[in-house]
């Protein structure tokens, strides 16, 4: 690979002076950072006197520098095997790595993983483009996936992937979902590495196609041409690469009558290599999420109970918003005012707990659990009835323990029973209640029927964006991910529709 320098910083440091270097690899600028610092340097061509030392983790590249300096650096044998660790490219996941994790890294680089797979399923639900999901995949890994160090940058991912395979290995929805996630974000980053990159990567896959020569091309030349028009594509030209590959093995590109088939197999141009890529790795995934369960329940849990245990099995019902543990805004409410904000401001879930408070004074531990902690932001107490209830959620009865609202994730995931009023809605209602429910909000028939087919699909959260947009006439770009959000999200509409009426008015 050819680096191309674009920047130098002198550093005076113990034992001489050395060198930062600021280079692009392929299209992406990023620092190598200062961590090995022994490496040979085999002048080229120089004018002036060349740098003896530089602090570099890649290994034989030319760096070309200012005044036509050119120099190729060799690792010296001490170094090699850690600078070759060192070399930016786009993981496998084959193997976990042998490495010294911190129990916080391993929890904090884990949820930044998640909040990246977690963003990517949000846009998918709500039907974003493809363009529209390119940009968001592009600044959730910005966003999440970076490092204070550069050199950590590649452990990270690593580390976090493996963590959430641990996590998402236990069901087979859990499974199905990460396995669909990790494959949509492997396809946006293939898309993004070079030609060289791509062809190395398909090397490891053992996908050694050859491209289809030029004669077979013009026998199938047509055939491609009504593909590429059926797809809205140019018309391939006599230098574009087509692989001839058995059908079987891009299963998604035959299913959305993407390719050309003739006699077994599918002739896929350059651009769909992605496809042949993805599905190999999604296979692999697969069968090591099988593995990776039968290891945790056969031994891993019942070694790690006291420590990774309570980790791995909290982690994917994670919340990973902002924290409405405390007090934030909307502190004027007193309980006169929870009966009129139950009906504008509560989201179904609390809605229902609070009217069936209402009905039949009283609810059981689990509702308790989830209607106060989510009064308790902001709200007197709401029922004498329920005083030490109120004061447990705050710390002061029972263990002392302050608990904190319950996000979307924990009410999905709760399991009520017979007689309990609490969990989602979206999830644990029948549908003919659901209806009636979202009738009674005032939900228009429309937004029902949406709702419903978002339901049916188990996009719980997104069903409750769609029922918040619909109450409240008003998008929701962010998502609905915790009930407070949703009072805090629908105060702010309502106060600001009430300051803006004088406005009109006058």
């Amino acid at each position: 690979m050819l680096l191309t320098y674009i920047g130098v910083d002198k550093v005076a440091k113990e034992g001489g002076v050395f060198f930062n270097l600021f280079v692009y690899s392929g299209s992406i600028p990023m620092e190598l950072p200062e961590v090995y610092p022994a490496c040979e340097v085999e002048n080229k061509a120089m004018r002036g006197s060349p740098p003896k030392t530089f602090f570099l983790t890649r290994k034989n590249y030319y760096i070309e520098m200012p005044l036509t300096l050119k120099y190729a650096l060799r690792p010296n044998s001490q170094n090699s095997r850690q600078l070759k660790k060192s070399v930016f490219t786009l993981p496998l996941y084959r193997s976990a790595p042998v490495l010294e994790v911190r129990l916080e890294d391993f929890e904090l680089f884990a949820m930044d993983r998640l909040r990246v797979l977690k963003g990517i399923s949000d846009g998918l639900s709500r039907g974003k483009k493809p363009e529209e999901m390119e940009q968001l995949e592009k600044d959730l890994w910005r966003a999440n996936m970076r490092h204070p160090e550069a050199s950590e940058v590649v452990n990270k991912d690593i580390i976090s992937h493996f963590v959430l395979r641990l996590v998402y290995c236990r069901t087979e929805d859990l499974r199905k979902w990460f396995l669909s996630m990790e494959t949509t974000l492997f396809r946006y980053r293939f898309r993004h590495e070079s030609a060289e990159a791509q062809r190395a990567l398909m090397a490891k896959f053992g996908l050694s196609y050859k491209a289809v020569s030029s004669s077979e091309f013009e026998c199938v030349k047509d055939k491609l041409g009504q593909v590429a028009r059926s797809l809205g594509q140019p018309l391939p030209t006599a230098d574009a690469i087509f692989y001839k590959v058995p059908f079987e093995e891009v299963p998604e590109l035959v299913a959305g009558r993407r390719v050309f088939i003739h006699k077994g197999n599918a002739y896929i141009a350059s651009t769909q290599v992605v496809s042949l890529v993805a599905t190999q790795f999604r296979s692999h995934l697969s069968k090591a999420l099988i593995l990776t369960n039968r290891k945790w329940t056969s031994t891993m849990r019942e070694q790690e109970k006291d420590r990774l245990a309570p980790i791995v099995e909290a982690l994917c019902t994670s919340y990973l918003g902002p924290d409405y543990s405390q007090p934030k805004g909307f502190s004027e409410i007193s309980v006169k005012d929870i009966d009129d904000l139950a009906k504008s401001s509560f989201p179904l879930c609390m809605r229902h707990l609070f009217e069936k408070l209402r009905e039949d004074h009283h609810l059981k531990h689990g509702g308790r659990m989830q209607l106060g902690l989510f009064l308790k932001v902001g709200a007197e107490r709401f029922d004498k009835e329920y005083a030490y209830s109120i004061r447990h959620n705050y710390g002061r009865e029972g263990k002392r323990t302050d608990y904190t609202p319950y996000s979307c994730q924990k009410v999905i995931s709760s399991t009520p029973g017979v007689g309990d009023h609490h969990g989602c809605p979206y999830r644990h209602f029948s549908e003919e209640n659901l209806r009636a429910a979202l009738n009674k909000m005032g939900v228009n028939s429309r937004a029902v029927e949406d709702i419903m087919n978002k339901v049916q699909n188990r996009h719980y959260q997104l069903a409750c964006t769609l029922t918040f947009e619909a109450v409240h006439n008003s998008s929701c770009d962010a998502g609905i991910n915790h009930p407070n959000q949703y009072f805090s999200d629908s105060q702010k509409i309502l106060q600001s529709k009430i300051q803006s009426a004088p406005e009109i008015n006058n």
